[in-house]
């Protein structure tokens, strides 16, 4: 298994000098006396708490990548040679109407009122972070012509610097909010919505109370925890009033810039830059429900919660409450994953992976539903990047995960499309783009597509978007081609069963049954041929089917 190398790693810019690694403590196994440097305990020596964060800060995605010893690549999809589940009006299938382009990837969520997706993913919480606040149009347009959900994240609203503040300490006047709601509302055409998250400085400046009054949105969003992998930063900020002014505002900045000390070090140029972070939440069944009701009353229709990688106790409440909450969404976030503001090592070493943790979501919800109680739909989020993911986690989660959350795949195509926008302007196209054309119809394979649809208005579709399109048709395609293989012709009829365990230890965390052993009951019936041919076709078939 691959530690990681504890003590070196590109994303906080920092390096092995030897060869030869203690996998223990990621330290040069032979450790010289006047090295230029540069692992981790080299950095911090000068640079101190900066080599906690990957960087440079606000300019660069990082996902953890540290090697599980058990994860999704462990799993495979079942192939069958007949079957077909999820046809319009349980229609037999044939040939003729299971082609894959037929398969329907939407699917939706909510208690009562239900959100439909033209595909099984949405964006992970794109709130007050620099690479969420300039690449907003992309990020926002991508997702509405896309047709999924966009989770707007925390602290947007506290870190606007043109946030005007009531005499009660509540927002009067948020224009980044306004922007980034009004963005993704001018080219939602009803398939997904925008989801405002809130934390415990949201809950205290207003943020509910705004964006139901000024933008009538009728869903809002819970997060247990703070930032991203529970304690990010977030944000940081290189001006010293700026920072003073977010102190102001009820947030955590370190180092603190009251200090007259930090302040002289600042000007010293030594500190070069503040960390805002936010308050941890404290959840209790009484308080949680409490809040559901207040949010109610304001008008909400749909709630949904975000939670993270947190242990079984937390997990139990979450799913627990939310059942009695009549959540709309549940997305629980697993380790790895993580877009870059939380520390590297917490993004290495916190939190129950994503595979473990699904695993205990399947048996929570199994234990739950048994008592008769009604389990809220449920995503996965935590380092997702393809369909062969997004039709793993559904199906291992199956029947009450709905959908998978991502984070940096859905970010990193917003900035190779607004980064080919920049590079056409200045005819300086890399050859892994020029190879494609010279020019946006040219490069963009689903741009004709798009001018189509839109006309006139695909002037205000910036590039960025377009490339959030043509990912989200990727994953749309390619899985389809997943599910038909499997016979499953919507989202709704993938079962575990459509899943199997390469490995034993892989069987034994998730309960999905060894290669070995998947199906072998129903081979046995064929090999032993005490059926006649006909009734052991039909009985195989029901196998499949299920």
């Amino acid at each position: 298994m691959n530690l990681g190398r504890p003590n070196a790693n590109d994303a906080v810019g920092t390096f092995n000098r030897s060869k030869n690694v203690v996998p223990g403590s990621g330290i040069c196994s032979r450790c010289v006396d006047g090295c230029r440097g540069n692992c981790d305990i080299f950095k911090a020596t000068f640079r101190g708490r900066e080599v906690i964060y990957p960087g440079p800060f606000g300019e660069i995605t990082a996902g953890a990548d540290k090697d599980y010893p058990v994860d999704y690549s462990h799993l495979n999809i079942q192939g069958y040679a007949l079957g077909a589940r999820g046809l319009p009006q349980d229609a037999e299938g044939n040939p003729d109407n299971t082609k894959f382009p037929d398969v329907n990837t939407e699917t939706e969520y909510g208690w009562d009122i239900k959100v439909k997706m033209k595909a099984p993913i949405f964006t992970g919480a794109l709130g007050s972070t620099e690479i969420a606040r300039k690449n907003w149009e992309h990020f926002a347009v991508g997702a509405a012509i896309s047709g999924v959900t966009l989770v707007c994240g925390e602290n947007v609203c506290g870190i606007d610097p043109e946030l005007e503040l009531d005499s009660k300490g509540k927002i009067k006047n948020s224009p980044e909010m306004d922007r980034r709601i009004e963005t993704y509302k001018r080219f939602h055409e009803g398939y997904g919505e925008i989801l405002v998250q809130m934390n415990v400085e949201d809950t205290r400046l207003g943020v509910a109370e705004y964006v139901r009054k000024k933008h009538n949105l009728n869903t809002i969003e819970l997060k247990w925890g703070q930032g991203a992998k529970c304690i990010g930063g977030e944000i940081k900020v290189k001006e010293l009033e700026r920072a003073l002014e977010l102190k102001k505002r009820g947030y955590i900045v370190t180092p603190d810039p009251s200090l007259e000390v930090n302040q002289k070090a600042f000007s010293d140029g030594a500190i070069k830059e503040f960390e805002r972070h936010s308050r941890l939440g404290f959840v209790s069944e009484d308080s949680f429900l409490a809040e559901i009701k207040r949010l109610r009353d304001l008008g909400f229709k749909r709630i949904t919660l975000k939670t993270g990688a947190y242990s079984m106790r937390e997990l139990a409440m979450a799913i627990k409450y939310s059942s009695l909450a009549k959540i709309d969404l549940l997305t629980i976030d697993g380790a790895p994953g993580g877009t870059g503001m939380s520390p590297w090592r917490m993004m290495e070493e916190w939190g129950i992976p994503t595979f473990y943790l699904e695993a205990l979501t399947f048996e929570f919800c199994q234990k739950l539903a048994k008592k008769g109680m009604r389990i809220p739909d449920i995503a996965i989020a935590g380092g997702f990047s393809s369909e062969d993911h997004v039709f793993k986690v559904i199906a291992m989660g199956a029947p009450y995960v709905k959908a998978v959350c991502m984070g940096r795949a859905l970010m990193i195509p917003g900035m190779v499309g607004k980064n080919i926008s920049q590079w056409l302007k200045e005819k300086n196209l890399p050859s892994t783009v020029s190879s494609f054309g010279k020019t946006e119809k040219e490069i963009f394979v689903y741009y004709e597509e798009l001018l189509d649809k839109y006309g006139k208005d695909m002037k205000d579709i910036p590039l960025g978007a377009i490339g959030i399109y043509s990912f989200a048709q990727k994953i749309k395609v390619g899985l389809q081609q997943l599910m038909a293989g499997s016979r499953n012709f919507r989202v709704a009829s993938i079962s575990r069963r459509d899943l199997m365990s390469l490995t034993e230890d892989a069987a034994s965390v998730s309960g999905i049954p060894y290669v070995m052993d998947a199906y072998r009951a129903e081979a046995e019936v064929i090999l032993n041929g005490k059926e006649t041919r006909n009734s052991n076709h039909r009985r195989v078939r029901v196998a499949v089917e299920r």
